[in-house]
């Protein structure tokens, strides 16, 4: 796609690069006299106000999968996929409410070190190779690959040349500060995708109503296409199979947002980092209200480029220059990037800045959270538990660079995949639905033991199998033939949690007779009291999702 950049566009992209590296570099610097310990280089010094916790924890998550892989979901599916981010912010409030006060009070640095304080060092080691393949493999490589084909697509530039260029703006400032400097500057990062996400969506409605304003552009792509608007997919839908109708609500799609928003280090670190578990609940409930207006930036652009293409006579006023790349439901994730070319002057350069900042501040908080694992979870007890402080933070530091090297190397061979999102979410719900059933069971059951959770992490990846491919030839002729493969994954992931649970429950009755866990964690009402403001946006929250599953039931 030709986009004509102007000298406006690339001066306030420009200037978002200086003010991002300026402001990483100042925070990372040491104090006088201090030399950088765990504490400041993992946990930003324990010192995050709530305000920082929740930019960062929606920096951290909206990336390349989001405004390129969601408005492409929402270009092919229409709104039903933003329940991944308003039932996120459900989500939000159960994660501080019953999550986020055990794992404070037990001081974590790490995910993978609360299951060694529950059950193991064994399982620990586990679920930690676990977690950096995942984040290496799976997370970096595809935000790299996804923000380098955006780079490609808008401005032309090569796609080896956007995976070098990403990967060293996000390194040049988290690698020296840690979570720090990526917590701090993701505030910045926060308004810049935030207002350059909105621009986009205002623009592109206002194209769609022929510059009579966003209002009419909203009312024109509802009637315009109404099936677009369903947060409820019907069984005939020809996207049930990712977004399976009432099965949203109450079935697969809470497996993804607990595993993710509970149990992920590169998202729960920042609440670990906070002044104290009531600064970190309100920052978690802030990412809350964040949630709600996310869907506005990353799924309505994707709408309204749906009917843009598909509506002749707004195609013939936007020229010829909009049959270039136009998205397709082949080629969905053009979406995004296709509608950047219609805006004006100077409005690029903040639309770019704003995708960047996605992409960046994601890959930054992927990175620390990587070194972070390998260095307290791995190096520290296996290879050197005596390292100093300086020791430790290099560690660090070499780690989130080698991570970053490899997922350079493989990002370019991701090429190909449509509806990156939703490849995505399928590929890590594979695994999720057993680790999500060890934490479940390991914070609010006390009988749950070490061996009945490790072989429910391992069974659950089979039986996910089983349900994907299906026993193809065992069921042949029978009543439940074809039944297994035409599953809808999100569906799958339930049925694999709830198959998880029970197996770990039986193993563990079965291994302790019923008797409680000698690391069960003792709990009562006092552990999960919450303070007036969190309690207060948290039913708002509530009462705003119930009116909009209503309105667009």
């Amino acid at each position: 796609m030709n986009h004509t950049f102007s000298f406006l566009d690339y001066a306030i992209f420009i200037t978002y690069g200086i003010v991002i590296l300026g402001v990483g570099l100042w925070v990372s610097r040491d104090k006088t006299g201090h030399q950088k310990n765990a504490d400041d280089y993992f946990l930003a010094s324990k010192s995050l106000p709530w305000w920082a916790i929740g930019a960062s924890l929606i920096a951290a998550n909206i990336s390349a999968e989001q405004f390129i892989g969601m408005s492409g979901s929402g270009f092919a599916i229409g709104l039903a996929i933003a329940s991944y981010e308003w039932m996120a912010a459900i989500t939000l409030i159960i994660v501080g409410k019953y999550f986020l006060p055990i794992f404070i009070e037990k001081g974590l640095y790490t995910i993978p070190e609360f299951v060694e304080k529950r059950y193991s060092t064994n399982l620990k080691t586990i679920l930690a190779i676990f977690w950096l393949g995942l984040y290496i493999f799976v997370n970096l490589t595809s935000v790299l690959y996804l923000g380098a084909l955006a780079m490609e697509t808008i401005m032309g530039v090569p796609m080896i040349y956007g995976i070098l260029g990403l990967a060293l703006f996000a390194a040049s400032y988290s690698l020296y500060g840690g979570l720090s400097a990526v917590a701090w500057t993701d505030v910045i990062q926060v308004v810049f995708l935030t207002l350059g996400g909105l621009v986009t969506t205002y623009l592109a409605l206002n194209h769609v109503s022929g510059g009579e304003g966003v209002w009419a552009g909203f009312q024109h792509i509802y009637k315009a296409a109404p099936d677009s608007f369903h947060m409820i997919l019907d069984e005939a839908h020809d996207q049930y199979v990712n977004l399976p109708g009432i099965g949203v609500l109450i079935g697969g799609m809470w497996v993804a947002n607990l595993y993710y928003w509970g149990f992920n280090q590169y998202i729960i670190q920042r609440t670990l980092a906070a002044k104290s578990l009531k600064e970190s609940q309100r920052g978690i409930v802030f990412a809350g209200i964040l949630k709600l207006i996310i869907p506005l930036i990353v799924v309505i652009p994707g709408i309204a480029a749906y009917v843009m293409v598909n509506d002749p006579s707004i195609m013939a006023r936007l020229g010829d220059a909009a049959q270039n790349n136009m998205p397709t439901m082949e080629a969905a994730d053009k979406a995004y990037p296709w509608l950047l070319q219609f805006l004006p002057n100077g409005l690029k350069g903040v639309a770019f800045a704003a995708l960047a900042a996605a992409i960046v501040s994601s890959l930054a908080s992927m990175l620390n959270s990587t070194s972070t694992i390998f260095t307290m979870d791995i190096y520290k007890p296996y290879f050197d538990p005596k390292a100093s402080d300086k020791r430790t933070v290099n560690v660090g530091r070499l780690s989130a660079a080698a991570a970053l090297i490899i997922a350079c190397l493989i990002a370019p061979f991701l090429s190909g995949l449509d509806q990156a999102f939703q490849y995505i979410q399928e590929y890590t719900g594979m695994v999720s639905p057993g680790i999500l059933a060890v934490f479940i069971l390991g914070l609010f059951w006390k009988k749950a033991t070490n061996k009945a959770a490790i072989w429910g992490a391992l069974m659950s990846i089979p039986v996910a199998l089983f349900f994907k491919f299906g026993p193809k030839g065992w069921l042949e002729n029978t009543a439940v033939e074809g039944f297994f493969p035409n599953l809808p994954f999100l569906d799958q992931m339930g049925l694999t949690f709830l198959i998880s649970m029970l197996f770990i429950v039986v193993l563990s009755y079965k291994q302790n007779k019923g008797a409680d866990d000698s690391k069960g964690i003792e709990i009562s009402r006092e552990t999960f009291k919450t303070g007036k403001t969190f309690n207060i946006v948290s039913y708002a929250i509530v009462i705003v999702l119930v009116a909009l599953y209503a309105l667009f039931w």
